[in-house]
């Protein structure tokens, strides 16, 4: 069982606005990849902070954040706790140049036996926790890590827990907007793309 799930409940500071109502595809980005998401796993969830939820349209899956943990990890084991035996591929919602043919080889790549299967820039040595299949196991063990006093970071955890690294083909999927400067550069790249 492995199910999407789209980080959208970030505070968007450096931003000054909301990253997943963004518009780069013609939609809210988190809409976006909620779509591209929809194909490829059992279900599909947005992350979502509780304020947000009451402007989600009804045909959308929400998960609310309980806050029980912070940063990231707050979205992703919120999602384990209602869902607590299903895998899910994550994607944060300010990846606005990540494909389906990236999602294809990720999954192609995975490997199961590893708490998570996460894209990684070749050479870095890193994975990228915010575009990854966590397996089941995975975040339950990333769960008891944080009760146990780890830091709250998702990196930090695939890294001292070995998860498998998959370098995408084309390394922009993985190019996040957090400014308004990189939003606009990232809108005009897609504008010449456009036939």
């Amino acid at each position: 069982m492995l199910y999407g799930l789209v980080l959208a409940g970030g505070r968007s500071s450096r931003m000054g606005s909301d990253k997943g109502l963004l518009y780069y595809h013609g939609k809210p980005q988190r809409e976006h990849l909620y779509q591209m998401l929809a194909p490829l796993c059992d279900r599909v969830y947005l992350s979502l902070r509780p304020d947000q939820v009451a402007a989600v349209p009804p045909h959308y899956r929400v998960v609310a954040d309980t806050n029980e943990h912070g940063g990231p990890f707050n979205g992703l084991l919120s999602a384990q706790k209602k869902h607590p035996g299903a895998s899910w591929l994550v994607l944060a919602c300010d990846l606005p140049l990540m494909d389906r043919p990236a999602l294809d080889r990720l999954l192609a790549k995975r490997e199961r036996a590893r708490v998570a299967s996460a894209f990684s820039q070749e050479g870095s040595g890193r994975p990228e926790p915010l575009a990854a299949i966590w397996e089941a196991h995975g975040l339950e063990a990333a769960r008891q890590f944080l009760e146990g006093g780890g830091p709250p970071s998702p990196q930090r955890f695939l890294l001292e827990n070995q998860a498998h690294l998959v370098h995408p083909r084309r390394p922009q999927v993985l190019f996040n907007a957090n400014s308004v400067q990189e939003y606009q550069q990232l809108l005009a790249l897609l504008q010449k793309r456009r036939p």
